[in-house]
């Protein structure tokens, strides 16, 4: 099949198009990621796009024709790199500048051109982040199920929104919008925290996750995506190692930056996220969990991440929507608690149905194994995992060990002053 490909392109002379996924780093080193395909004529979505436009653009998406062993070149602010696309037309770079990008703004561009031998035959602009000096944590995100409502634990539900819908139809969780906005602009509202999306979703939606979080206001941020395909590692079912290998290169990349952890309770988050506290020691200040699968089969994989939490002096909010979280970021500076009923309104503007935000429960523990046993078998994670009547709206629970309570009254503290 690859060989009639080949031979048809040589026919037609399909033009190339290059894919350029944001990408960051510092002021000296930046890395970004890309991949070349035979240009589709993909064009952003329509609201009003009827089933038939958007299965034709979900086809044009994953029915790619890739072009290996093309040689690309990244240049930006004095610096160039060239990289060879593999055989599925992905390319990385890393750029070294010979001097630091300009501090007053955190994206910039680089230039990407494609070439057939010494011509070149496509070109593209792509982004890096280079965060702020004001930054005070960096915001590890999931996507499927944490912003956007996906149904990723019901595979055919998730393929239906994927193949028939567009980014107008997949609509983000109440509330999560302002919240985000909320957190990237820190406790004094000026601290510009990054955002990092990390997801087991596929490069070929990137354009319809980017124009997604565009129309709803979701601050920018580097999408950190996966190749599907049939080798082991690239089957879509895994999650583990690429969100754990995501989290450890921005982790890596920014040693000075707390993080901050959001994800979801209903496919890998909990057991991902209590990897990423024993990997990262006292680099995890909050872990946000939405609960989207009250189901008793996750009260293990959640209450060993709040066990954890809990020993190393870091702490767990799991509540089903995002007042809970938002309340806990802003009793610690992390966002203005000047936003929280822009949040709250937010959420309520987002429902079909407003609903209350749901009462908090607080454990704290003091450090110890055994007053950690305790706490967590007072019931209070099964209370917010398991509803006692099908359908009930479920408490938030807030498990926060001592040190990473009065770390957050100092910070919010140093935000306020």
């Amino acid at each position: 099949m690859a060989r009639w490909k080949t031979r048809l392109r040589r026919l037609w002379g399909d033009p190339l198009a290059i894919h350029a996924y944001a990408g960051y780093g510092s002021r000296r080193r930046v890395w970004l990621r890309g991949r070349v395909l035979d240009d589709e004529g993909l064009q952003p979505a329509d609201e009003r796009a009827g089933v038939w436009r958007n299965l034709r653009d979900a086809w044009k998406r994953f029915e790619t024709d890739e072009r290996a062993g093309v040689r690309v070149r990244a240049a930006a602010h004095g610096a160039q790199a060239e990289a060879v696309t593999d055989r599925e037309g992905y390319f990385e770079v890393t750029l070294e500048t010979p001097a630091p990008l300009p501090a007053e703004r955190e994206w910039h561009d680089v230039a990407l051109t494609a070439f057939h031998g010494d011509t070149p035959v496509a070109s593209a602009t792509g982004r890096v982040l280079a965060p702020a000096e004001a930054a005070r944590v960096a915001v590890i995100s999931d996507i499927d199920d944490t912003i956007v409502q996906t149904g990723a634990t019901q595979w055919l539900r998730a393929a239906r929104g994927v193949l028939l819908g567009n980014a107008y139809t997949r609509l983000p969780f109440p509330g999560v919008a302002p919240f985000y906005r909320a957190l990237r602009m820190g406790g004094d509202g000026g601290a510009a925290n990054p955002f990092f999306y990390v997801s087991s979703s596929p490069w070929n939606l990137y354009d319809v996750l980017v124009q997604l979080m565009e129309l709803h206001g979701l601050p920018p941020g580097p999408l950190l995506l996966r190749d599907w395909g049939l080798a082991r590692e690239a089957r879509p079912f895994g999650h583990r190692d690429h969100k754990l290998a995501a989290i450890g290169r921005v982790a890596d990349t920014y040693p000075g930056l707390p993080l901050v952890l959001i994800g979801d309770s209903g496919q890998e988050d909990p057991e991902i996220y209590h990897e990423a506290v024993s990997l990262f020691p006292g680099r995890v200040r909050a872990i946000y969990i939405r609960n989207v699968s009250p189901a008793p089969d996750r009260v293990a994989a959640i209450r060993a991440l709040a066990e954890k939490v809990l020993t190393a002096g870091s702490t767990l909010v799991l509540a089903e929507d995002t007042v809970a979280a938002a309340r806990h970021a802003a009793a610690h500076g992390w966002m203005p608690a000047s936003r929280l009923e822009a949040v709250i309104a937010g959420k309520e503007a987002d429902e079909p149905v407003p609903t209350p935000a749901v009462d908090e429960t607080v454990v704290i523990a003091p450090a110890g194994p055994a007053a950690t046993r305790a706490a967590l078998e007072s019931g209070v994670v099964e209370a917010a995992v398991e509803p006692a009547v099908a359908g009930d709206k479920t408490p938030a629970v807030v498990v926060e060990s001592p040190q990473a309570a009065a770390a957050g009254r100092g910070e919010a503290g140093g935000g306020a002053s």
